[in-house]
């Protein structure tokens, strides 16, 4: 008797354990869209938002998801949860799937984890600013490619709620494959944002190298009351008051004169002009003088002008002053009166707060507010879980089976693309694969977009990828070797008391040479192709 008594303890045990793991297995939320979403998900009825949800396979798949039917649309629709969703305690995992179909050239595809809203809200009148506590997905337009995280987090001292931005977030995949995202809230403050499974971004939500803004602001901020004193002097330098402008210094004399020793080349075709009118040029049927002015031919280059020196009235040309010095400044000196670039004294920042994790707000819905010109963005398998292996349950599950068709079915086309002497499109996938990881390096982030789009464009013509690699790693050796040198600046050699410009001058001229070139490099071609139509006289 002693013994079952024994027993059966053990055996509640352990079945509670079981009932626990069962439980602790089981999603908080899962949308499958096995079935019609109508009734269930609301679309928002505000007039901005004209998109056309459906209940669609998958391309390929036996598969239903909601998916973006028209382009060129904004797009609102939300499920309300049937109790909110807390996110304060232990591990939190949001996970969806997402397939551009038609591709991502400028749209969004992320979800809304909706806070509570306020009093009086309804489905029906969800919109981009219904408020949320975390927007998690892809995005895709101009400058932007990232797969967002943003933390929308409320200050404890003031009661408003700040953005705070993932920095340097991966970026989209750039093909027509399903994708699942993955997001991970960790209880130690850690995020973990997984695409496919595979981890591609680590952060801390209270570092503030991983959020922009902090998630904590500044303990100090400067003064707002402070106000810089009359007599403040931020000049470093300044005209050395004791300098004279020497006697043969002429402030007039022309930065260019006319060569005298030139010499007209022989062979110059005084006569001859350097246009002439087209000889095979014909008026137009349909030309009316009266409606259309005075016809003439179109004029092109004068063929005796090829063989001559050249062609019209010859002039001496112009050639460099050798007297020429300018206008004349005093030379600069250090100014004894300088007191440093002023600024407010820093003061205790009323709005600063500490706390030892986020304070989440729970999800009380799941919403899809996007704009996007492409269509067939289909959204599947929606999954907030508390466990990772559950999340990679579903993945294997309902993502992997689905992905492997489509990557089979992708290599097959592109085989079928290339041609039969393409022995290398193997090895290009590869390149290309090695290309975006290299556009993904945060201290390229000012250059990504250029560099993705040069991938791009290079895969429909795969013949010049090993050019495109070159042409990809000269960029990148150029930004590392502008990082590294391209801001020093050589030391000026000491200003003679006649020197032509002041110092300062002299130094704007020299900063930002690089940086202006890389912008407007390109300068304008005075020899722009002439026009080759024929001209109206009115």
């Amino acid at each position: 008797m002693g013994g079952r008594k024994m027993v059966t303890p053990f055996l509640l045990l352990l079945v509670a354990s079981s009932l626990l793991q069962i439980w602790a297995s089981d999603p908080w939320f899962y949308e499958s869209f096995d079935e019609p979403f109508e009734g269930r998900w609301i679309v928002s009825e505000k007039d901005d938002y004209q998109g056309l949800w459906k209940h669609s396979k998958s391309d390929g798949h036996e598969d239903y998801g909601l998916l973006v039917s028209e382009k060129a649309r904004k797009y609102a629709i939300v499920k309300e949860l049937d109790g909110p969703i807390t996110l304060k305690d232990g591990t939190v995992v949001l996970q969806f799937e997402v397939r551009l179909q038609n591709g991502l050239e400028c749209g969004g595809a992320y979800l809304k984890y909706l806070r509570a809203q306020e009093t009086g809200w309804v489905p029906k009148g969800f919109d981009n600013e219904s408020p949320y506590s975390i927007m998690f997905g892809p995005d895709k337009c101009g400058a932007t490619n990232k797969v967002h995280f943003i933390l929308q987090h409320k200050n404890p001292k003031t009661g408003k709620f700040v953005e705070h931005h993932l920095k340097f977030p991966p970026s989209v995949p750039y093909d027509k494959l399903s994708h699942v995202y993955t997001a991970i809230l960790k209880p130690d403050n850690e995020l973990k944002i997984l695409i496919d499974g595979e981890e591609k971004k680590k952060a801390n939500f209270l570092s503030a190298d991983d959020f922009e803004p902090a998630l904590f602001p500044p303990k100090t901020i400067p003064d707002p009351e402070d106000k810089k004193p009359e007599d403040w002097d931020e000049r470093a330098k300044i005209p050395d008051p004791d300098a004279v402008k020497p006697d043969d210094w002429d402030e007039d004399a022309p930065m260019e004169i006319e060569d005298e020793e030139a010499v007209k080349p022989e062979g110059w075709l005084d006569d001859e002009p350097e246009e002439i009118d087209d000889p095979e040029a014909t008026k137009p049927e349909d030309w009316d003088d009266e409606e259309d002015g005075e016809w003439e031919a179109q004029k092109i280059d004068n063929p005796k002008c090829e063989a001559a020196p050249g062609c019209g009235e010859w002039k001496k040309p112009m050639k460099h002053n050798p007297a020429y010095k300018g206008k004349w400044h005093a030379p600069l000196i250090d100014n004894p009166n300088y007191k440093g670039i002023w600024k407010p004294q820093e003061i205790d920042n009323p709005d600063y707060f500490e706390l030892d994790k986020p304070d989440f707000e729970p999800i009380a819905a799941i919403g899809i507010e996007i704009w996007t010109m492409q269509d067939g963005i289909l959204f599947d398998n929606i999954l907030i879980s508390t466990s990772e292996k559950v999340a990679e349950s579903y993945r294997a599950d309902t993502w992997k089976p689905k992905y492997e068709i489509e990557k089979e079915k992708q290599k097959a086309e592109d085989a079928a693309a290339a041609s039969p002497s393409d022995g290398l499109s193997g090895f290009q996938k590869e390149v290309f694969d090695v290309l975006y990881r290299i556009a993904d390096i945060p201290f390229l982030e000012a250059y990504k977009i250029k560099i993705i789009d040069v991938i791009e464009k290079a895969e429909k013509q795969p013949n010049l990828t090993i050019g495109v690699l070159v042409a990809i790693m000269v960029v990148v050796a150029t930004i590392i070797f502008g990082a590294l040198f391209g801001r020093r600046k050589p030391q000026a050699a000491a200003a003679p008391a006649t020197e032509t410009k002041n110092a300062g001058a002299a130094e704007t001229d020299a900063a930002g040479s690089s940086e202006e070139r890389e912008v407007n490099g390109k300068d304008d071609d005075a020899s722009a192709p002439r026009t080759s139509r024929s001209r109206k006289k009115t």
